[in-house]
């Protein structure tokens, strides 16, 4: 703080942007040359990562999902889909962004099963998508989160991100993964992408990286770059206090194998309220990886009814017991307590969670 927090980061060389560079570099998928841009938050990591793709590609188009959330600046916005709430008002938003289906399989919008789709929520790109009214020369990148955040905390199955890999080499498209919420060891492991084996050309990693303090970055092969100097900046992104939480952060998270314990916890959470699940008429799904837990909440696990009422009273109900806690997609509720949590602790979270899940499965089935 003394020597040179005035300075601006991207003007004037920094050594901890350098440090944390290398250990981005490091610890993200892929073994390949890297190079890494600081921004300050979520959505400036995810602007940069359009611009680079548009300019690295020379392509104008970008495929996002039905579901996700990737920020509510303009560029991001365009690529958020979500909830009416972040687009009302702001159309036309960016030109070249189209939406398909995530591989939500609880509420397949094929109405098809994972057992005989085939995947067919990634094949419809090439098989519709591209055959239609996008030609894949002209697609700069498909965004994806590994895991959907306010979607729903939705965990695809994992031959599809393998299959957007795939289509993404065919076409060369880059495969963007924004773990912006879903990484630094949250889903059991340190990036939720690892989960499923593929490596992306760009990752996006924010929040959970400086541990409070506002930073993010985009880690992208070395290739991909812009063409100039200036091209793209920010003025605070990559601020010397951020970086050095971030170095503290990311050792801690190692040197106490906190995706491991994520795994651990997570696994012990799930048993937990799937055993719930099954006594509990309005739990319709739990699902998630590590300490990244949605819970969706239905009128009758038969018809699956979307039951955002009773999700909401049941967030109430906790709140007053003392636990907060988050909705996410249309009925679901987030479970992401902090990666440190005492297995006591989070027992403790879980029971008064059920007991306001059993009170208004009660209300609701007089």
């Amino acid at each position: 703080v003394d020597r040179y927090l005035h300075s601006a980061p991207h003007d004037f060389y920094d050594d901890l942007q350098y440090q944390l560079a290398k250990k981005l570099t490091e610890i993200t998928p892929g073994s390949f040359p890297k190079k890494v841009f600081f921004g300050n938050s979520g959505t400036e990591a995810v602007e940069a990562a359009l611009k680079v793709a548009k300019r690295a590609t020379n392509r104008s188009r970008f495929l996002a999902f039905i579901g996700a959330f990737h920020g509510r600046t303009f560029g991001s916005l365009s690529l958020t889909a979500s909830k009416t709430v972040h687009q009302r008002g702001y159309f036309p938003t960016m030109p070249g962004v189209e939406h398909t289906p995530y591989a939500y399989c609880y509420r397949c919008p094929f109405k098809l099963s994972p057992e005989n789709c085939d995947l067919w929520c990634a094949r419809y790109i090439e098989e519709v998508l591209f055959t239609t009214y996008i030609p894949p020369e002209e697609v700069a990148a498909i965004f994806v989160e590994p895991i959907q955040g306010e979607g729903g905390y939705i965990v695809p199955p994992e031959g599809f991100i393998r299959e957007l890999r795939r289509i993404a080499d065919k076409y060369k498209i880059l495969l963007v993964v924004d773990e912006i919420q879903s990484g630094m060891g949250r889903s059991g492991k340190m990036w939720a992408i690892k989960h499923f084996g593929v490596t992306p050309d760009i990752l996006t990693s924010a929040k959970a990286i400086a541990n409070g303090l506002p930073l993010s970055a985009v880690v992208m092969r070395a290739d991909i770059d812009f063409p100039e100097s200036g091209a793209h900046s920010s003025t605070f992104g990559g601020n010397a206090i951020a970086l050095a939480a971030a170095l503290a952060n990311i050792d801690f998270i190692m040197e106490n194998r906190l995706p491991e314990r994520a795994a651990k916890l997570g696994e012990h959470a799930m048993k937990k309220l799937r055993d719930a699940q099954e006594e509990i008429e309005i739990i319709g799904d739990v699902r998630g990886k590590g300490l990244m837990i949605g819970v969706e909440i239905v009128k009758s696990k038969e018809s699956k009814e979307v039951f955002k009422t009773g999700r909401d009273e049941i967030i109430n109900k906790a709140f007053k017991r003392g636990l907060v806690l988050l909705p996410t997609g249309k009925s679901s509720i987030r479970i992401a307590p902090p990666l440190t949590i005492e297995e006591e602790n989070l027992d403790i979270g879980l029971d008064i969670l059920i007991d306001a899940i059993k009170e208004v499965n009660k209300e609701t089935n007089r």
